[in-house]
């Protein structure tokens, strides 16, 4: 038996060149068009084109139906849904929906651009570049001029010689590997959000106890005011600790610019949720996105190969058929045999042709794998920069703190007596 050739056109680029394909930018339009129905527009821009674009929602949905038609055995990046489903709303603001769907439309796009076939496309050209209001027909008129992949392909009918003869079972080992992987990485995905989450819920809590600060030192200000009128005046008892006490002027100005640092934390804070969301949070969406991409190809690919069975089951149902009597029978009979063993051959050579497609498809994932890299990357420097930008704020308040523990040891009356042990404010070092 003869050594399988070399598979034709398989996937040679790097994760760095896939990467460098193109980057497209998918950003909401504030304005709102529509007299009774509002929709929202995206604008699209392709740092390859170098131009943007106005799309809807409608115009993606055509534009991945398109897609699914012309290359049926690639991976085609699923579409987010265009409304919450039934249940969501009570649960998921409507701007937040909103976001997470423009977030999912942009790694759509930039999976489809960063394919190696998918990108080099006129569906993706057309739909990156063209500026006029009938996107959607421009999109169809493309896909007339040639069809689906299989039709455009010069080796389809040498398919069959490139593959060993376990390609199958190679193919299977490939799908049980990827699918833990694609489990792996959710499991990822999950502890990223709530890292995320608590950086959120931190950035609330220190804003809020900046606030609280604040009120604190509001009522301070009404408590000097109510010792001032208190001197001399019996009608505003004060406690005599507190008259003997002449700290509190400092505790309140303290308090007061403590606020203000606490709301820089808090600000620190959301931005490290921001930056653990759309650094790490996103490139493992997609890669994920990725990965259900290639799922779905295998479960068309299953159907496929059902389909193809219970047609090469039909091959000898041809001898079954009546012969003719007359030329003319005979001559429409010898029409239709040759129509079927065509269609036959048709569903072989493309059964055939969706392996070879598989074969680059599963390559593309394998160098897709190498993403783990950028995305432990990614979640290192983003707690490295929030924990530095964090640190800058609690150091800068500690000369603060220094002060304040300073004036009130000078001032305070009520110290310990002689003798007896005094617990040190340690404070964090420079």
């Amino acid at each position: 038996m003869q050594p399988a050739q070399k598979i034709p056109l398989g996937v040679s680029q790097t994760l760095k060149e896939l990467l460098n394909r193109d980057a497209v930018q998918v950003d909401l339009i504030p304005e709102k068009k529509g007299l009774f129905l509002k929709h929202v527009e995206y604008q699209v821009t392709s740092q390859r084109f170098t131009v943007s674009v106005c799309r809807r929602y409608s115009d993606f949905d055509v534009f991945h139906e398109l897609l699914l038609q012309r290359f049926p055995y690639r991976m085609v990046p699923a579409l987010p849904p265009k409304q919450m489903l039934k249940g969501v709303l009570a649960t998921v603001p409507e701007r937040d929906f909103i976001e997470g769907r423009r977030r999912a439309l942009r790694r759509f796009i930039n999976l489809v651009a960063l394919h190696p076939f998918l990108s080099e496309d006129e569906l993706l050209k057309t739909f990156l570049t063209f500026s006029g209001s009938d996107v959607q027909n421009q999109l169809r008129e493309a896909f007339k001029r040639t069809g689906d992949e299989f039709m455009m392909y010069k080796i389809v009918r040498q398919a069959k010689e490139y593959f060993p003869p376990d390609t199958q079972g190679q193919f299977a080992s490939s799908r049980e590997l990827i699918h833990n992987i694609f489990n792996l990485f959710r499991g990822l995905r999950e502890r990223a959000k709530r890292l995320a989450e608590r950086s959120r819920g931190n950035a609330m809590d220190l804003l809020m106890f900046g606030r609280e600060l604040r009120q604190a030192s509001a009522l301070l200000t009404v408590f000097l005011l109510l010792l001032a009128f208190s001197v001399g005046s019996d009608s505003w008892p004060v406690p005599p600790l507190a008259v003997a006490s002449s700290n509190w002027g400092t505790l309140r100005h303290s308090l007061k610019g403590l606020s203000v640092e606490f709301a820089l934390l808090a600000n620190r804070a959301a931005q490290q949720g921001r930056r653990e969301e759309d650094d790490v949070v996103e490139k493992l969406n997609f890669f994920l996105d990725l990965l259900q991409s290639y799922k779905d190809l295998h479960e068309r690919q299953e159907h496929r190969q059902t389909l193809h069975k219970h047609t090469s089951g039909r091959k000898h149902t041809v001898s079954d058929i009546t012969q003719p009597r007359d030329q003319a029978s005979v001559e429409q009979l010898k029409s239709r045999i040759a129509q079927q063993e065509n269609a036959i051959l048709t569903v072989e050579l493309r059964s055939y042709f969706s392996l070879l497609c598989l074969h680059q498809e599963t390559q593309l994932i394998f160098t897709y794998l190498q993403m783990t890299a950028h995305i432990l990357a990614a979640f290192v420097n983003s707690q490295i920069q929030g924990h530095r930008e964090m640190s800058e704020v609690w150091n800068d308040l500690h000369p603060k703190l220094s002060c304040l523990f300073e004036n009130l040891d000078s001032t305070s009356s009520a110290c310990p007596p002689a003798g007896q042990d005094q617990t040190p404010v340690t404070l964090v070092p420079n």
